[in-house]
């Protein structure tokens, strides 16, 4: 089954105080580029990702933005007393100096700057983070799968009718081909006996065969659709296969696309020239198509 690169996935996990988002965008590239966004003391993991993303995905640039947040604590917050001592010692004095009787508020105290401190022993284990970061990966992975699927097939079908077009002019081109010979035999028959009338002289019917029989073989297209028939019976196979096969797929459409050249420039002939430039329309959409197959 063809895998669109294009596609996105999202999926979102808690557990306990830990909340994780998981966002996966993918684009097509003819390589595999890995781009993590994570935040401050993350990128350690990102060797992991890189590991879990290749298990599903061989070529194209994926782009995941791995948000995680952690519930506060009861312990992840000090108070600073040395600072809230310092606090509250100035401001009794300023209320002695002003003979105020009231006490300072405590939770005037606690909102001033460097009282409230973060615990620089906040635990923050980013390996005993990763189980719960790699269930939220695998599952915006899947959602992404499932686009990416959906798309492969819609691919699938375009991929298939514009094959079914080569075939169809191919056999156009295959019934047209030795029509061509008796064709040119005529008409230059023709040309030469009308030129050689002018002046009395007559040709020699070995010469003119030979004449024939040089174009037959300069113009002998057989081989190239053999070829090209070839090419695509194993295209629909690759197409079908259960296993996206974009570089194989890549490689069939430049062979193709090199016997219907030939074939344009070996046959010396118009109708024919019409059937190779529908074949050669076809077979580029199917080109700029798989250019998004993984």
């Amino acid at each position: 089954m063809l895998l669109s690169m294009t596609g996105y996935g999202e999926a979102h996990r808690r557990e306990g105080e830990l909340a994780v988002g998981v966002e996966v965008r993918t684009i097509n590239n003819r390589y595999f580029k890995l781009n993590v966004k994570c935040g401050e003391g993350y990128g350690v993991l990102e060797s992991d990702i890189e590991q879990t993303v290749r298990e599903q995905i061989r070529r194209g640039t994926v782009q995941i933005n791995l948000r995680i947040d952690r519930l506060s604590a009861a312990d992840d917050y000090l108070i600073n007393q040395g600072v809230l001592a310092g606090y509250r010692d100035q401001l009794q004095q300023l209320y002695d100096k002003w003979h105020v009787v009231e006490q300072v508020p405590l939770e005037t105290l606690l909102a001033l700057p460097g009282v409230v401190i973060e615990n620089p022993n906040r635990s923050s284990d980013v390996a005993a983070q990763w189980p719960l970061i790699r269930e939220t990966l695998l599952a915006a992975m899947q959602n992404l799968a499932k686009m990416r699927a959906d798309e492969g097939r819609a691919m699938t079908n375009d991929l298939q009718a514009n094959c079914a077009v080569v075939a169809a002019e191919l056999e156009k081109i295959e019934r047209r081909a030795p029509l061509t010979t008796e064709l040119y035999r005529k008409r230059i028959t023709e040309r030469v006996q009308s030129a050689l009338a002018e002046h009395q002289i007559t040709l020699n019917p070995s010469d003119l065969i030979k004449e024939v029989a040089i174009f037959s073989d300069r113009g002998d297209i057989s081989e190239e659709t053999v070829r090209l028939r070839s090419h695509c019976e194993q295209f629909e196979k690759f197409v079908a296969a259960e296993e996206s096969a974009g570089r194989k797929l890549e490689f069939v459409i430049q062979e193709m696309f090199r016997e219907i050249n030939t074939i344009g420039s070996k046959a010396n002939d118009v109708e024919i020239s019409r059937h190779v430039i529908e074949v050669k329309t076809a077979i580029e959409r199917m080109r700029e198509m798989i250019q998004n197959v993984e």
